[in-house]
């Protein structure tokens, strides 16, 4: 968590020479949106002098000291009043940057729910059903953001075709494949995504029937043209935008394996992203790993990440990194004794629960069953891992870690 804190990313951004081009001698306006925003401005706020404005745009403040910047907080995973409210400020802050100023955006991971305005006539409503309908299917952040750009008038580009002035981004990615146009559905680069893509997400779902009439229309209208599409390449409202990504889980893997290390552990990093549905991948990642276990040194520390999706049938409750650590269970009780795994979200919340992931062994089966706990499989077929792994003491609970690079896995090896 170290190698991914908001000040060292904040930090390393700012060492870019083309960035300390960018504000040398002009006005500066910041904007920080996402799970990470607080941090990110607090840190900005310790290296740089204060800029002419600034807006903070988050899931939480802690205790973050922002000084003059103004602070809304936004909703998560679903937008909220609060989101609307705090995407119209959003918008305003842009539109009031100057052509010879900057508009500088410290985006993280949440900023898609945190920052919300929806497009033409759609409601609030009308969003939060249509991202809770989105998750409940399964869908991945590519598809789930490829729709919000379509419903939204700040993502897709918007906030930076609102900008008289240069717009320069500092990422903090959570998103497999570091993709700029789906970090935070992009607010500040172009999307080569199209309303025609957003209604092929809907249908290839097939929840078609259960979004609301006007998410629809809208769709359609945009697929017939008589919707303004997001902005495109080459727009040139969005030629003065700049984007750099200062930290990603390649970052948060590299700090595992120097930590492992020092604890005299043999570290192993798996660069190949960990994703699908969260069941399927964590019986897939305790297979392939088995067929490695006799040419691995002990004692081992095996580190990946991702991010998987879960795809809701049951009224239990859970996150995808539990659901993935009770699906493991189940291949772990071939390991060695003594053998662990984990998976937590970086960001310190694992679904609508206050755990961050949760942590299995070669043991957890017995365990559960002298606890008199359902067979695993029952759990998971009602999607509630978390009540799973409460009783047993093996949720991670860390609460919000103030910054966010999707999910890490670590498998221990004595």
């Amino acid at each position: 968590m170290e190698a991914v804190s908001p000040d060292h990313l904040v930090v390393r951004g700012l060492s870019d020479p083309d960035v300390q081009h960018a504000i040398a001698g002009r006005p500066v306006h910041l904007l920080a949106v996402g799970k990470a925003a607080a941090p990110m401005a607090a840190a900005w706020l310790r290296l740089r002098p204060p800029p002419a404005s600034g807006l903070v745009v988050g899931t939480h403040r802690g205790g973050a000291a922002l000084g003059a910047l103004e602070w809304r907080q936004g909703g998560h995973p679903v937008p909220t009043d609060q989101s609307v409210a705090a995407g119209h400020a959003a918008l305003a802050l842009a539109r009031s940057v100057g052509a010879g100023e900057c508009l500088m955006v410290l985006l993280s991971g949440g900023a898609s729910a945190a920052m919300a305005v929806p497009l033409g006539g759609l409601s609030i409503e009308d969003k939060q059903r249509t991202v809770s309908v989105l998750l409940g299917a399964g869908a991945d952040i590519h598809a789930l953001n490829t729709v919000r750009k379509h419903l939204s008038a700040v993502k897709g580009g918007r906030l930076s075709a609102a900008c008289a002035g240069v717009v320069w981004t500092l990422a903090v990615s959570d998103v497999v494949g570091d993709d700029p146009a789906v970090i935070g559905s992009g607010p500040t680069v172009p999307d080569p995504t199209t309303f025609a893509d957003a209604r092929a997400v809907v249908e290839g779902l097939g929840v078609a029937a259960r979004l609301p009439p006007a998410v629809l229309s809208m769709l359609e209208a945009g697929v017939r043209g008589q919707v303004e599409e997001s902005v495109k390449p080459r727009d040139p409202r969005v030629a003065r935008a700049e984007w750099r990504m200062i930290g990603g889980r390649r970052e948060a893997m590299a700090g595992a394996r120097r930590e492992a290390e020092a604890r005299g552990y043999q570290a192993l990093v798996i660069d190949q992203p960990v994703v699908g549905e969260a069941r399927q991948a964590a019986s897939l990642h305790v297979q392939r790993l088995q067929g490695r276990l006799s040419q691995l040194p002990r004692p081992a520390c095996i580190i990946s990440s991702g991010e998987t999706i879960v795809k809701v049938s049951g009224e239990g409750r859970g996150g995808r990194n539990q659901e993935f650590a009770l699906a493991a269970a189940v291949g772990l009780a071939a390991y060695p004794p003594g053998s662990v795994l984990a998976s937590a979200g970086t960001d310190g919340i694992d679904g609508p629960t206050d755990a961050a992931g949760a942590i299995a062994d070669t043991d957890t089966l017995r365990r559960a069953q002298a606890a008199g706990l359902d067979d695993p499989a029952a759990y998971l077929a009602r999607n509630d891992s978390y009540h799973f792994f409460a009783p047993m003491g093996d949720l991670v609970v860390t609460g919000p870690t103030d910054t966010n690079v999707g999910d890490v896995q670590v498998v221990l090896l004595p």
